[in-house]
């Protein structure tokens, strides 16, 4: 078996965002091979989303975006399970980039937002997006309500 070492561990982390414990096992699953472990990392991180999506998440943030011309805002409710992960930068920029979504594209239904392809990444649904945020912060992370706002 090869030595992990750190220095690789940390590589891994900075392109993918897992935890140090999943880079550190996707290595040695993959006999140091990176590429590997990217898709290692991949397809467990959505298999432990879907078992995390199961829990209850009652925390979260409410945030807003207001388009640079003021004619269209958006409200969203964002969830998640602890009010640590809901006081996170990278919980908060998720809500964010999820409330420009909504201004973008009108929905009507919360289902509806999960089944769009996601506008700052076109390979992803909203789903998906949800799914790769929940792997890296390890607790469910759910999508409760919205609202859009457009003059006229």
């Amino acid at each position: 078996m090869a030595r992990i070492s750190a220095q690789l561990v940390k590589q891994l982390r900075d392109l993918t965002g897992a935890r140090i414990g999943d880079c550190q096992q996707a290595l040695t699953e993959n006999q140091g091979n990176l590429e590997a472990a990217i898709t290692w990392l991949g397809q467990n991180d959505l298999i432990r989303a879907q078992a995390l999506q199961r829990n209850e998440a009652t925390q979260g943030i409410v945030e807003s975006y207001i388009h640079h011309n003021k004619s269209i805002g958006a409200l969203i409710e964002v969830n998640c399970q602890t009010d640590f992960v809901a006081r996170s930068a990278t919980f908060q920029e998720l809500a964010k980039n999820l409330a420009m979504q909504i201004a973008a594209i009108p929905l009507e239904s919360v289902e509806a937002l999960l089944e769009q392809t996601y506008i700052r990444d076109s390979q992803v649904t909203v789903k998906v997006l949800l799914d790769r945020y929940s792997a890296v912060v390890g607790e469910a992370i759910q999508v409760k309500r919205f609202s859009r706002f457009e003059l006229g």
